[in-house]
């Protein structure tokens, strides 16, 4: 009885960990996120950023994208995508800066990307955020990363 307690219990917290590995957020015409702060694991094999834009208005309009950077490097990081331009998703190519990044959707759409959980480390310092042109000001939040 004890041994199937206990296998129970691996099998509940690694369920846990599962449903940690995955960042969604919404963005709408408003220029806001439906979040300010967000927590994963850094056991995760690969975190998955899950973005929807409830909006009506274009990409070229109010388009979104969701950016995973550590804190210092975000004003950097939005301030080179504008070079990039929508075609580019707002990201500079190649930008080593960026931790992930996910493509630029206008209202009624959806995008996903996924990366290795890897590239976070239990207790630094990041943040999310939309690194369209202003948006980053306002449209950002805290990513925690746990054990």
């Amino acid at each position: 009885m004890r041994i199937l307690l206990a296998s129970l219990a691996l099998i509940a917290s690694g369920m846990a960990h599962a449903g940690n590995c995955s960042i969604d957020l919404k963005g709408d015409d408003a220029m806001k996120f439906d979040q300010s702060a967000i927590t994963v694991s850094a056991s995760c094999k690969t975190i998955t950023i899950n973005l929807s834009h409830p909006g009506k208005l274009p990409a070229a309009t109010m388009g979104h994208n969701v950016v995973i950077a550590l804190a210092s490097d975000m004003q950097g990081i939005a301030n080179d995508g504008l070079k990039a331009g929508l075609a580019g998703n707002y990201v500079k190519a190649g930008d080593t800066r960026v931790i992930a990044h996910t493509s630029v959707v206008g209202g009624g759409a959806k995008t996903s990307a996924t990366f290795p959980g890897s590239k976070l480390k239990a207790g630094g310092d990041y943040e999310f955020f939309c690194s369209a042109p202003g948006h980053w000001a306002v449209m950002k939040g805290k990513l925690t990363v746990t054990k």
